[in-house]
Formats: C-alpha cells, sequence, structure tokens
C-alpha cells in the first residue's frame, strides 16, 4: 500500500513563504465612468440651483395642458413648465403643477394671475390665433405684492389690462349692467382710453359693481367730479323732447361701452385717487345734470285723462326737470261721483340750488308747510301739458296761476298732495265744446226757411237786373253812340278852324301884331311924358327925345 496524502506526517510539509502584498494602481478605464459621474453629478446640481419654486394653480378644465409639453410664459418668454395635472380630490376642478424658472421665482406671489392661452373670440377682438400652430400655453401676468404663495386659483377668461400697463382703476356703481361684458371700451371725447375689468352684483342683490381701469395718460381726466355713463350701442330715445339718437362709436353697437366726461364748471378739480367710486348713469343727458339728492313723494289729483303721460315722464318747474313721474292710478271720488287719475311723482328739490329750501325738502317741517301753503295761495299747481305733438306724450308741469281757482294744502297727509289745474289741451277742449253748443242753439230748421225767402228775393232782383240791361242795350246804348258821333264832328270842326292856314288864324295874328304895335307906341308916350311932363301943355318940341 502506498501513502495518501492525508497519512503524509505535518512536519513533513514545507514552510510556507510570506511575501509582502503588492501595491493597486488602478487602470485608466476607470477615469471614464468617473468624468461621466462627476458631469452628471454637476449637471444635477446646476439643475437644482436654476430650479424655481412648484405652484399649483386650479382651473375649471385642462383643455389644451399637457404635463411635460405646455409652457407658462410672461410676454412670449418661457418662465416655467407644467410638470403634472390631475384631478382635484372634490372633482370639481383640476390641479395644474407648475415649476417655474429661478429667475421667475418672484412670479409666485399673492396677486399674480395665470389663464390658459388659447383662441378666443370676443366681442370685436380675436386673440390666441398663434396657438393654432404652437399649441395652447399658460400665460402669467406677474404681480407687485409681497406675500409669497404656491395655490393659485386660474382665470377663465385673459385679463383685459396688465398689471404693469400705467394706468389707474376706478369702481362704478349701476342699477344694471345694460350691454356692458368684460373688455368694453371707456371713451373720453369719443377716444378709447380703457377697459372694463370686471362686473359683479352687490350682496343685496339691487345694483351692480363695475371695476374699470383707464390708462395713463388719460386717468389724469377722470377727477372727483367726473360723471360715467352708457354709452353702449345705439340710445334711442322717444321723449317729451322728441326723438334723440346717440351713439360713440362702431364698436359700441357691438359690445357696448362706457363715457366719462367732467363739467366744465369743475374742470379745474385735482385728478381722483386709485379706487374712487362714481355712479354710472343711464345716459349723457342724465350724467351732466345736477346731483338729485334725496327724493321727495307728492301726490297729484287730475280730473281729466292723463293718457299719454307715462311713468318715468318729467315734472318741469318753468323748465327744470326736477322729478319723474312714479305711479299712475284711477280712484273714484265719492264726493263728487266722479272718477279721478292719482299721480305720484318724484320730486329733487337739490336741483334747483338755493330756491330748494321753499320745495317739500327742508328739514324745518313747520317752515316746509308754510312756504308750500304759501305759494298755493299764490297759484302753485299742477298741469298736464304737451311735450310733443308728434307723439302725443304728455308731461307734469308745475307752475304758478294767479287766476287758479282757491286750493288748500293739508301738511298732515302723506304723501303731501299738490292741487292742479286742467292742462291746456283740456282747456281748449272745453272751449270749443262751448262753441258747439252755442251753435246747437242757432234754429237751422228755420234759418232754412228765410235763406229760402231771400234766394227767392235775390232771384226777382236778379230777373229785374235783366230786364234793365236789356232797356239799357236797346234804346241807351244807341243814344249815346250817335251823340259820341255828333262830338266827334264838332271836335273836327275845331281842329280845322284851329290850323295854321284857316281864316281865322290868320286874323287873329294880325290882331296879336296891331295889339304889339299900339303897345310900344303907348310905352313910347309915357316915357316922354315922364322926362318932360310939360308936354301936356306945350306939346312936342323938337328937343324933345
Amino acid at each position: 500500500m502506498t501513502d495518501t496524502p492525508s497519512d503524509t506526517p505535518l512536519s513533513a510539509l514545507p514552510e510556507p513563504v510570506v511575501e509582502p502584498p503588492h501595491r493597486w494602481i488602478p487602470s485608466l478605464v476607470w477615469l471614464v465612468p468617473l468624468l461621466a459621474a462627476l458631469v452628471g453629478l454637476s449637471l444635477v446640481v446646476q439643475s437644482v440651483m436654476q430650479r424655481g419654486p412648484t405652484i399649483t394653480v386650479s382651473f375649471a378644465t385642462g383643455e389644451g395642458i399637457e404635463p411635460g409639453k405646455t409652457k407658462v410664459k410672461n410676454k412670449d418668454v418661457d418662465i416655467g413648465e407644467v410638470k403634472s395635472i390631475h384631478l382635484a380630490p372634490d372633482r370639481s376642478k383640476v390641479l395644474v403643477s407648475i415649476e417655474l424658472a429661478k429667475e421667475a421665482k418672484d412670479f409666485a406671489v399673492a396677486d399674480t394671475r395665470f389663464w390658459v392661452v388659447r383662441p378666443r373670440l370676443a366681442g370685436t377682438s380675436v386673440s390666441g390665433l398663434g396657438t393654432l400652430l404652437s399649441g395652447s400655453y399658460i400665460g402669467v401676468d406677474g404681480g407687485k405684492s409681497q406675500d409669497r404663495r404656491k395655490d393659485f386659483t386660474g382665470l377663465e377668461d385673459p385679463p383685459v389690462v396688465a398689471s404693469d400697463l400705467p394706468g389707474r382703476r376706478f369702481t362704478l356703481h349701476a342699477d344694471d349692467i345694460g350691454s356692458l361684458d368684460v373688455g368694453s371700451p371707456i371713451y373720453f371725447r369719443r377716444i378709447q382710453v380703457g377697459h372694463v375689468e370686471s362686473f359683479a352684483l352687490e350682496p343685496d342683490g339691487r345694483r351692480i359693481t363695475l371695476g374699470v381701469f383707464v390708462k395713463s395718460p388719460y386717468d389724469r381726466f377722470v377727477t372727483a367730479d367726473s360723471r360715467f355713463w352708457h354709452a353702449s350701442g345705439v340710445d334711442l330715445s322717444v321723449d317729451a323732447g322728441g326723438v334723440k339718437l346717440e351713439t360713440q362709436s362702431l364698436a359700441t353697437i357691438l359690445m357696448g361701452g362706457v363715457a366719462f366726461e367732467t363739467p366744465i364748471v369743475t374742470a379745474d378739480s385735482p385728478p381722483a385717487e386709485t379706487g374712487a367710486q362714481f355712479v354710472l348713469a343711464t345716459d349723457h343727458a342724465a350724467a351732466l345734470k345736477p346731483p338729485d339728492g334725496p327724493p321727495q313723494v307728492v301726490l297729484l289729483r287730475f280730473a281729466q285723462s292723463v293718457r299719454g303721460l307715462s311713468v318715468g315722464a318729467t315734472v318741469d318747474f318753468r323748465g327744470v326737470a326736477i322729478g319723474t313721474v312714479h305711479w299712475i292710478g284711477i280712484s273714484y271720488d265719492p264726493a263728487t261721483g266722479d272718477f279721478t287719475s292719482p299721480v305720484v311723482v318724484e320730486l329733487y328739490p337739490d336741483r334747483l340750488g338755493a330756491a330748494s329750501s321753499s320745495l317739500p325738502n327742508s328739514t324745518d317741517k313747520t317752515l316746509r308747510s308754510t312756504r308750500i301753503a304759501e305759494m298755493v295761495r299764490r297759484g302753485l299747481r299742477a298741469q298736464l301739458r304737451s311735450g310733443s305733438l308728434l307723439t302725443g306724450q304728455l308731461y307734469v308741469a308745475l307752475d304758478f296761476f294767479p287766476d287758479a281757482a282757491p286750493a288748500r294744502f293739508d301738511p298732515t297727509l302723506s304723501p303731501p298732495e299738490l292741487p292742479t289745474t286742467p292742462g291746456e289741451l283740456e282747456e281748449l277742449t272745453k272751449q270749443v265744446q262751448a262753441i258747439l253748443r252755442k251753435l246747437d242753439k242757432i234754429p237751422f230748421d228755420t234759418l232754412g226757411d228765410d235763406t229760402h225767402r231771400v234766394m227767392l228775393g235775390v232771384e226777382a232782383s236778379l230777373k229785374r237786373m235783366d230786364t234793365l240791361m236789356q232797356r239799357t242795350d236797346g234804346e241807351v246804348l244807341p243814344e249815346v253812340r250817335d251823340a259820341l258821333r255828333d262830338m266827334r264832328k264838332t271836335l273836327e270842326a275845331t281842329q280845322a278852324d284851329v290850323s295854321a292856314d284857316a281864316p281865322l288864324q290868320q286874323d287873329t295874328r294880325a290882331a296879336l301884331r296891331s295889339v304889339a304895335e299900339a303897345s310900344r307906341s303907348l310905352k313910347t308916350l309915357t316915357d316922354t311924358l315922364e322926362r318932360h311932363p310939360e308936354a301936356l301943355v306945350r306939346g312936342k318940341t323938337g328937343t324933345d327925345r
């Protein structure tokens, strides 16, 4: 048998030789991944350093928004990108996560506005046509607040005015919005100077609040005394003053508009502060009229037809509109057994300026009642008058009628009642009726008989005149013709006698020459006697010349 290795004694084995370890030298192959790792790390660090804040914007819909593709732009410059989009927990909206660039971190403030830019047609303007090729993007209007924020609510429509556009914003209060909308233009002397930015219903639901923007330098023309009014569409009105047609421009016909103006008497007022509040009047005339002040309700009772009088008709005091008709009704008066028409009007005494203390708005009720009673005693009455023959509309006129029937003013009634007097048309109707009653008293039956007798007498006179004309033609005219013939013969004979060669003319000339010679002789004798009066005794001598 041979020995196996396991049977070899341990002492017979050779001693191991211990050698020191060799130093490891890295291979150049590892340099490439090391450099790649360093480059990647630097890119990550750079990306982290350049990354801005991540914000969330909620929209009603995610139409046109794609994660990783939809850009966020301000003035057409990329400042971020949409990273993700998902539904809100209540599924009422979508939440869009946006990563802003580092240099755009100042956009994450409270008053920054976000909206989706897509093709839109609003009124007379078209926007977002460029997105038909490039796709939708999220527009940003940077705010100026110092309050940092990460959650925003996006706008469904683009803002009308950028926040960095110079100008001022004001608030208007109106009874209704009319044809106005967001983006409606604002005009000053028919120049577009701003836009309507927003509108909302007031908490009580009675009025509308509008936010408007007037750009610089036109904002300096808005003063505390400026008046704003609806310049929407075509303003066609038919009232007691006739037919009126007003409009600002073609744009207002399509989308409405607002105009403002400062009265001349207050044109030097300083510009209004930002956020100043104004009342939006219904039209130009209503905007420029004096402030109304608190209204005073007065009752008028007319005992005539009020056809042509409508709610809103003018109450006039000597050419000044001081109120409007508020209500028209009809009532039965047991005292007279007739129907009357009560008319409730609203008077605005402040429109009369200093004279307003004489109307039913004085703070001193006793003085007010005394003054009104005195004015009624002097003939203050309300009268219906025709404002336009074309439309037949009526208005209420307050004036003094000294010859009016006496009336009493009762200040204890609520509302107080002012006496009335019949209108001009009614007075004319009464006069026409009086004339008709007088004509009705004329006995036309007997008048016809008398007229027949007169006609018979006229006919007999005409017959006698015809007989006389026949006699004149048969007897008188021949005699007149013969007399004229004899007169013509006499004139011809006279003309022959007075001709130049007639004997009568020759004898007449000879007689005139003899008279002339006698006159010369008599003159010679008269001259001689004047020089020699003694010649009457001695006679003519040789020395007499």
